[in-house]
């Protein structure tokens, strides 16, 4: 697998996934990813760091321009923790556990980006605004609800089938509530 074509892919795939999400700066994106099904094998099989270190670099390089918290989730091994940085957190009042994530105990794609984020360490859990999910590793426990699916172009990357979605607040209330305040309704002076 040519590495700088997956991360093209991975680069383009961020794209448009970033312009539908509607990720604000300070949220969490929650990437789940089986570097195995990428190359074509059964999820946890065949690790592989070298396919982490081809896609890490374009979702660091996201993170940093939109100002948004990466949440890489572990593999079973670890109980699905995730890596993410001191300063989420904190922000977000996190968990931390106690654990370094390897290529054959949490993931690849989880160690490259323990080896690579700012001041990393390793959480229980998050409630992310958004997420994408490659090679299927079920990050649904890592959303806020209400989870929304996205549709994107490429449900690909390399042979892994990709997953996205966003969180949107509950719509709650019954058939009177009002879900968008119209322009000038109810604004009073105090």
């Amino acid at each position: 697998m040519n590495m700088n074509h997956l991360r093209e892919e991975m680069a383009a795939l961020l794209n448009e996934f970033f312009s539908r999400s509607g990720l604000k700066a300070g949220q969490i994106l929650v990437i789940g990813c089986s570097t195995s099904e990428i190359l074509g094998h059964h999820i946890g099989a065949n690790s592989n760091v070298e396919v982490a270190r081809a896609i890490f670099p374009p979702l660091k390089q996201l993170a940093e321009q939109a100002n948004i918290y990466l949440a890489v989730q572990c593999c079973e091994h670890l109980n699905r923790a995730l890596v993410v940085s001191r300063s989420c957190l904190e922000r977000y009042q996190l968990t931390e556990v106690s654990a370094i994530p390897q290529p054959q105990a949490g993931g690849s794609m989880a160690a490259v980006a323990y080896a690579n984020m700012e001041d990393a360490v390793l959480v229980e859990a998050v409630q992310g605004h958004a997420a994408i999910d490659i090679g299927d590793t079920l990050i649904g426990m890592h959303l806020r609800p209400v989870v929304v699916p996205l549709r994107l172009s490429m449900n690909q990357l390399g042979k892994a089938h990709v997953t996205a979605a966003r969180t949107r607040p509950k719509l709650i209330g019954g058939e009177r509530a009002v879900y968008k305040q119209a322009e000038g309704v109810l604004k009073t002076c105090l």
